[in-house]
């Protein structure tokens, strides 16, 4: 099967989700993929900072730029 990642829309409501406290198996039904994608995609890519924790989650856009 092949690889495909996730595209700037998906990463927004990803996002746009998690901001929301919908659960990951929700986030991956609305965006067409397997729950552990969407496992794997917000720990790869969530911000955490000791000094900011204010600022520490997940960001659609930073995520793409990263990706």
């Amino acid at each position: 099967m092949a690889h495909i990642e996730l595209n700037l829309r998906e990463r927004r409501q990803i996002e746009d989700m998690l901001n929301a406290k919908a659960p990951v198996r929700k986030i991956a039904e609305a965006i067409g993929r397997h729950p552990s994608t969407v496992y794997r995609e917000i720990k790869r890519n969530a911000f955490s900072d000791e000094e900011l924790p204010e600022l520490n989650g997940y960001y659609g856009m930073v995520a793409q730029k990263e990706g």
